[in-house]
C-alpha cells in the first residue's frame, strides 16, 4: 500500500488531499509514522523524528494515528489477496508477499493478477496500491518500490540486469548509513558494482557476507513465500512530550496502553499468556518486567490489572524516576480456548470488552474512552 496510514487519512478526510500530510506523534519526542508523497518532496520520511520533519517542512499537517481505522482497512485488503492465492504472508498491516505461481493458468499472468488485485483494492477501499512482479521475494519487492506511488512494476529474465545493476546499493536490505561509507570506499556503489566484486572487494567491504551479498545483488533469492506467519506479540507505547513523575498520572497513560494492547489481541481473535512492561527513563535508561497471565485472556480488565501491578512494584524501588516512555506488550500468543458450556454466563468484562470493539468499529476509536482515562474533577467542582 501508498503511504497506508496517510492514504487512510487522506480518504477519510478530503480536505487533507495535496497537503503535506504527516501521521505520527504529534509531541516534540514524537516519530513520523507515515508520509503522503506532497511531504515526502521535503525530504521527510518514516520513523523520523517529529521535530525533524517539521524543520523541513513547517506547514505540514500532523495527525496522530488511528491504528483501529488502518487495520480495519488492512482486513479489507488482505481478504483481496486470499481470493487470488492462499499463499500470503503479510510483512505489516500494509505489506504483503503472494506468490501466485499455481493462479496463473485460471487467472492470468502474473501481470494481469497484480493489475486486478490492484483494481480490486481500489475499488473496495478508494486506497491506491503498488504492485511488484518478480521471480522471488526480494526482486518483487524492489518491483514494488520502482511501482510507486500506484503503480505496477515487473522484473523478470528480459530486464533483471538492466533495472538491477544501476540500483544504489543501499536499497539493498541490511546496508544502512553506518555501512555504507565503508562499502562505498571499497568501490562498490550499486548493484552491479557488487555483483561483479572480486572477492577480496567484497570482503573488504562486506566481510564474511560478502558473498551472501553479492547473490542478493545478483537478484537471486531462494526464500519461499510463508502463508500465516505466527504472531509472536503485541505492544502499544508512547513517548511522552515532556517527562512524567507523577505516578496517578503514569498509571493513566498506562491503562490507555494496556486498552490498545488489549483490543489489538482481539482483533486478531488471539490470547495472551503473558504481560511485558516497558519502562524508559528520562536518562534513557530502559527496563522491562512480565508476569504471566493465568488463564491466558484478551480482556482488557485483565491485561491492565497486571501492567499496572508491574508499574507498582518498579516504582517502590524508583519512586522519583521521570520516565520519557512507558509501553505495554502482550506475549505466548495463542488462540483462546473455548469456555466451559458449564461455567455459566459470558464474564462481565468479555461482555464489555465486545461492546466497546463493536462501537469503536463502527464510529471510530475516539468515539469511547475509559473513565479512568478522563480527567480528573478538582475537588468542589460539579460533576458535568
Amino acid at each position: 500500500m501508498d503511504a497506508f496510514y496517510a492514504s487512510v487519512e487522506e480518504r477519510d478526510r478530503p480536505e487533507l488531499k495535496g497537503k503535506p500530510l504527516i501521521v505520527g506523534g504529534t509531541s516534540g519526542r514524537g516519530v513520523v509514522a507515515a508520509a503522503n508523497y506532497a511531504v515526502r518532496r521535503f525530504g521527510v520520511r518514516s520513523a523520523m523524528p517529529m521535530r525533524e520533519a517539521l524543520r523541513r517542512c513547517p506547514h505540514a499537517v500532523c495527525v496522530r494515528p488511528r491504528m483501529t481505522r488502518y487495520q480495519q482497512a488492512s482486513a479489507q485488503v488482505f481478504a483481496i489477496f486470499r481470493d487470488f492465492t492462499p499463499l500470503v504472508e503479510g510483512l505489516s498491516l500494509d505489506e504483503a508477499f503472494l506468490d501466485v505461481t499455481a493462479g496463473r493458468r485460471l487467472q492470468g499472468d502474473a501481470e494481469a493478477i497484480g493489475a486486478e488485485i490492484r483494481h480490486r483494492i481500489r475499488a473496495a477501499t478508494d486506497l491506491p496500491a503498488s504492485v511488484g512482479i518478480g521471480p522471488n521475494k526480494l526482486v518483487a519487492k524492489i518491483a514494488s518500490d520502482l511501482g510507486k506511488p500506484d503503480g505496477l512494476f515487473r522484473i523478470d529474465e528480459d530486464n533483471l540486469r538492466s533495472v538491477l545493476d544501476p540500483l544504489p546499493i543501499d536499497k539493498l536490505f541490511g546496508i544502512g548509513p553506518k555501512s555504507l561509507p565503508r562499502v562505498q570506499a571499497a568501490g562498490i556503489g550499486t548493484f552491479g558494482d557488487a555483483r561483479r566484486a572480486s572477492d577480496a572487494v567484497m570482503w573488504r567491504a562486506f566481510g564474511r557476507y560478502g558473498s551472501a551479498v553479492r547473490t542478493l545483488a545478483s537478484g537471486l533469492d531462494e526464500r519461499p513465500v510463508v502463508a500465516e506467519r505466527e504472531e509472536k506479540s503485541i505492544s502499544a507505547e508512547e513517548t511522552f512530550g515532556v517527562d512524567i513523575t507523577s505516578t496517578p498520572q503514569l498509571e493513566r497513560h498506562l491503562t490507555a496502553l494496556a486498552d490498545r494492547a488489549a483490543a489489538r489481541l482481539r482483533a486478531h481473535e488471539l490470547a495472551a499468556g503473558r504481560v511485558t512492561l516497558k519502562i524508559r527513563r528520562a536518562d534513557f535508561k530502559t527496563y522491562t518486567r512480565q508476569r504471566a497471565l493465568e488463564p491466558p485472556t484478551r480482556d482488557t480488565a485483565a491485561v491492565t490489572a497486571a501492567a499496572q501491578a508491574l508499574l507498582r512494584e518498579w516504582r517502590a524501588a524508583h519512586p522519583d524516576a521521570a520516565l520519557r516512555l512507558l509501553g505495554v506488550g502482550v506475549t505466548d500468543l495463542r488462540t483462546p480456548v473455548q469456555a466451559d458450556l458449564f461455567c455459566g454466563s459470558r464474564p462481565r468484562d468479555s461482555r464489555l470488552d465486545a461492546a466497546i470493539d463493536g462501537i469503536r468499529e463502527r464510529f471510530g476509536s475516539g468515539l469511547l474512552t475509559r473513565a479512568s482515562l478522563l480527567p480528573r474533577q478538582r475537588e468542589g467542582q460539579e460533576p458535568v
